[in-house]
């Protein structure tokens, strides 16, 4: 499928459309997102599954950079969303840039490049990510099959079986397994992960720990002017699979714990997963009445003008880790990719 994208986005880059098409396609700016920035691990082996959750600090870097050649003006999301809520669009295109759930890569590696370029960020935080109790599910499950040769299990009632012995075979299994445990309720896939990883001798809570910023580093980055800390759940789950009640405690006590934490509470939000399957029209509302001023989704798309009327339900472009060449990024930016995927829409909040 990596493949295959890249392979399109090529097309547009190279034959000009995305060009041709940009001023038509490309509205007043984007959000950005990411989650790791590290230096690249994916050679160490060759089963690296969430490789796309990673970019470089070198990649970053270069996006920066490029963005400014290009005339972007850097904001931070709160001025992003001032700027929206006034629905018109400045003579200069905006970029905000936003990381999810508050990985110590990004204290290491991202702050440096961010202090080096001025540049606004937003991380967003899951306190139970940085009490190191999360379940990390898909860290876990790539844990298991990267640590075994054979993995076994049961998954929704039926039983399974993988020779996981190659890197191929290991890419094989969590291909048939992510998917299914990404579609289990939310609070029986995170009793099925434990059980999982404790049946094969992984530590979920350690690996959190490993992965995660200490509060003394969220605290040491908020800061920083440049810096905004986000919420982003309590237990990093999908709202629209829970009920408006647990929606609603998930969001709030989440803003509520990083204000006891920083001394200032949260006003924008990242909703954990963000796809139209894990945030929805009734999360987007339930958002504005908890009082976020912006909530950012994973749904894919550029900002418009029309977007002041849904600023609970902002989409964004992820610097992704399989596509790191600045002419995707170039074609994303164009909008062009986002017009045909969308059907043209330029708002998409249904």
């Amino acid at each position: 499928m990596s493949a295959a994208l890249r392979a399109s986005l090529d097309v547009l880059y190279y034959s000009g459309a995305s060009r041709a098409l940009q001023s038509v396609c490309a509205g007043m700016g984007a959000i950005l997102m990411l989650h790791h920035v590290r230096p690249n691990r994916v050679g160490r082996h060759g089963f690296a599954p969430n490789a796309g959750l990673e970019v470089t600090p070198q990649f970053l870097d270069a996006v920066i950079g490029h963005l400014v050649a290009r005339g972007y003006e850097l904001l931070s999301l709160a001025d992003a969303a001032r700027r929206i809520a006034g629905g018109v669009p400045s003579d200069r295109p905006f970029a905000v840039f936003t990381l999810d759930d508050g990985y110590e890569d990004n204290f290491i590696h991202a702050w440096p490049v961010f202090r080096r370029h001025a540049c606004p960020f937003t991380i967003f935080v899951a306190p139970a990510i940085t009490d190191g109790t999360c379940e990390l599910w898909w860290r876990g499950l790539e844990a298991v099959i990267a640590g075994a040769p054979q993995v076994r299990g049961v998954l929704a009632g039926s039983g399974f079986e993988f020779d996981t012995r190659s890197d191929a075979s290991k890419q094989a299994a969590f291909r048939r397994l992510y998917w299914p445990v990404r579609n289990l309720p939310e609070h029986r896939q995170r009793e099925w992960i434990r059980q999982f990883c404790d049946h094969h001798g992984v530590d979920l809570e350690a690996q959190c720990r490993s992965e995660a910023m200490t509060w003394d580093e969220v605290r040491q980055i908020a800061a920083d002017p440049l810096c905004t800390i986000g919420a982003h759940t309590i237990n990093h789950l999908a709202l629209a699979k829970l009920s408006s009640e647990e929606a609603v405690s998930e969001a709030d006590r989440s803003r509520r714990r990083i204000g006891d934490e920083l001394g200032r509470v949260p006003d924008v939000f990242a909703y954990p997963y963000g796809d139209p399957t894990s945030a929805g029209p009734r999360d987007f509302a339930l958002m504005r009445e908890v009082g976020f001023s912006a909530a950012v989704t994973t749904r894919k798309g550029l900002i418009f003008p029309a977007h002041k009327d849904h600023l609970t339900a902002l989409p964004r472009l992820s610097l992704n880790g399989a596509y790191q060449k600045l002419r995707y990024v170039d074609v994303l930016l164009s909008g062009t990719a986002f017009a045909l995927s969308n059907g043209f829409k330029r708002v998409t909040a249904a």
